[in-house]
């Protein structure tokens, strides 16, 4: 399939998408993953099948095989779409981190998003950014588990509810960075302490945690680090330990990683993404993950309603919708709520940008254009009337002396009184959902005007009381929580919502790279066709490694080269080469094994999955 061909795949995929989820997606280049990219892919891939053949949930194997994630090189896009599709999924590219929102709503419709970078050479043992190894390799395999795959959907709907905080944001913001910085060869140690003291100053400032944030624990403590079975005989099956060589070795140590039953406390641990975890927490079964959840969520906003959830939005600073029991929702930052003396809610007010829907569509001339400068509404029981003021039909409002182009007054059992000229009654599903009136002045019992004539028209939900409050607007496709962006991946958020836009892929276009990586890559390509080749030589091989010394004589204290002499040693155990040469190469991996103690982990690992298993002695 050509390049244009891949496109148009992914471009297919990307139209079925909601409207305002589509920026946020991202193209896969296939050509742009260099050949050492592939290798990186291939190595810990094989590594992770190694050593998660006993200590991954076993349906993690069959989920490899059964998702188009093959071993052999980075996956594509398309076919990890053809075999989802067969699941009930699908799958899209995104370019780095995407707002928690987001992200929830995506798993809210079966769509896994998968980073599309691959994992720098220098962060193959663990990389803070997401990347197309965490993605695919760990969260795509369970999706054959029926029972995980309800579970991922249902933290999506809920999370597309969750009502999170401005705070949350700059948390948000502030991950990014440092995945950003510490991705980046260009970063100096100073750009990554500077970018870890804004990271940490941005989550101690983050409290109380919001509604989000908790559920983003549940979901860290499940999804991307949980385990499953019992604390003493336990499986992994969390993507972040999954796909990280060191910690899916190092979590298994009982002594130093303590091990939890989980429970709905486990939103009161939170999470450092920057270090390893000093505990887990342990699932019975993915059943036992559900039911969890669902005692999260009950007491969350959009199922609790009333002055508490109102409260949670106006402290929140961001956009939140309320819905009435008339169906109403009324979109925006909500800034003051009145209530009477037992805490009924009287009166809604929303600063700045205000969307009115129902059903979750935008009403009619109802959207924040239209009411950008802000919105407030009274809420609860007429005086006199036996219903909801919402349920009445247009003669029996008429007999109440409320007309459509006359004046009527409603008096509302707080002692809240509106009074104007009435020019519309806009109905849907045979229920009255807004009155709007010229000329009008709203007042509280005690005098106090919320509505003056001068302001224009009063539009008045209809409703008589707040049964959901949840994050982010009603109709995302004409209110979203993040603007348009200039391209794919990158977004241009509302001035409450400021993250800078997402890192290129670290995997640039081949002119980007300097000499020295182009002819280094052009190595890794030879050892990559060399896999092809039926009656592949010692001296073929020889040459490679004979280039690649060349190559880094002038390169002093950088990282070594050792994954293209370890490719070079993974083909001699296929050939007929002779003892001593592969004895050279060992020797060779040995020596760089004293120079990094993360490389000291990767090549001890590769040699062992090898045979090689004292790799002093050879």
């Amino acid at each position: 399939m050509s390049v244009k061909d891949n496109k148009s795949s992914q471009q297919e995929t990307i139209n079925t998408l909601p409207r305002h989820l589509q920026p946020f997606v991202a193209f896969q280049d296939y050509s742009l993953y260099t050949a050492r990219d592939h290798a990186a892919w291939r190595f810990l891939l094989a590594q992770l099948r190694e050593n998660l053949s006993k200590t991954a949930l076993p349906v993690y194997l069959e989920g490899l095989d059964k998702t188009g994630i093959s071993l052999d090189s980075i996956p594509k896009i398309e076919d990890i779409n053809d075999k989802l599709s067969a699941l009930g999924w699908r799958a899209v590219v995104v370019d780095g981190f995407i707002p928690s929102a987001i992200f929830m709503e995506f798993q809210a419709i079966r769509v896994l998003v998968i980073a599309v970078n691959m994992r720098s050479f220098e962060h193959m043992l663990y990389t803070p950014a997401p990347d197309i190894v965490h993605e695919s390799a760990g969260h795509a395999p369970f999706l054959v588990d029926v029972d995980y795959a309800e579970f991922l959907q249902a933290v999506g709907e809920l999370g597309m509810r969750a009502v999170a905080s401005k705070g949350d944001f700059d948390v948000y913001e502030a991950i990014r960075r440092l995945s950003i910085v510490k991705e980046s060869a260009k970063s100096s140690a100073q750009d990554i302490e500077d970018a870890s003291e804004c990271l940490t100053i941005a989550v101690e400032s983050n409290n109380p945690p919001s509604e989000m944030a908790l559920l983003s624990r549940l979901h860290w403590w499940t999804v991307e680090y949980g385990l499953v079975g019992k604390p003493d005989n336990y499986y992994l099956f969390g993507a972040g330990l999954l796909s990280s060589l060191g910690e899916s070795i190092n979590c298994l140590d009982d002594e130093k990683v303590k091990k939890i039953p989980l429970t709905v406390d486990a939103i009161e641990t939170a999470y450092d993404i920057t270090c390893e975890q000093p505990q887990l927490f342990v699932t019975l079964n993915c059943r036992h993950l559900s039911q969890v959840l669902a005692e999260f969520g009950k007491q969350m906003c959009c199922n609790v309603g009333g002055l508490v959830a109102i409260e949670k939005a106006i402290s929140s600073e961001c956009i939140n919708t309320a819905q009435l029991d008339s169906g109403v929702q009324i979109s925006g930052v909500f800034s003051s709520v009145h209530t009477d003396a037992v805490g009924n809610i009287s009166y809604l007010q929303v600063q700045g940008p205000t969307q009115l829907s129902y059903d979750d569509a935008q009403l009619e001339g109802q959207g924040s254009e239209y009411h950008s400068a802000g919105f407030g509404t009274a809420i609860g029981k007429l005086q006199g009337f036996e219903r909801c003021l919402s349920s009445y039909t247009i003669d029996e409002l008429a007999r109440h002396g409320i007309k459509i182009g006359h004046q009527a007054e409603l008096v509302f059992l707080s002692g809240i009184r509106v009074r104007g000229d009435l020019k519309q009654v806009l109905r849907k599903n045979q229920k009255n959902v807004l009155f709007s009136f010229s000329d009008c002045t709203v007042t509280t019992v005690a005098g106090v005007e919320l509505f003056k004539p001068a302001w224009g028209i009063y539009d008045m939900a209809v409703g008589e009381s707040v049964c959901s409050v949840f994050g982010g607007s009603a109709d995302p496709s004409h209110c979203p929580l993040y603007a348009v962006p200039s391209r794919a991946g990158a977004f241009s958020p509302p001035p409450l919502l400021t993250p800078s836009p997402p890192s290129s892929p670290p995997s640039s276009l081949p002119s980007e790279y300097d000499e020295y990586h182009q002819r280094l890559f052009e190595l890794y390509s030879k050892l990559r066709t060399f896999r092809k080749c039926v009656d592949l030589s010692q001296r073929d091989v020889q040459r490679v490694l004979d280039d690649l010394e060349k190559l880094e004589a002038n390169r002093g204290e950088e990282q070594p080269e050792w994954l293209l002499v370890f490719e070079a040693l993974e083909l001699s155990e296929g050939c007929d080469f002779t003892n001593d040469f592969k004895q050279v190469i060992i020797g060779q991996l040995n020596a760089h094994m004293k120079k990094n103690s993360d490389v000291e982990l990767l090549i001890s690992l590769g040699l062992t999955r090898l045979g090689v298993r004292d790799s002093s002695q050879g």
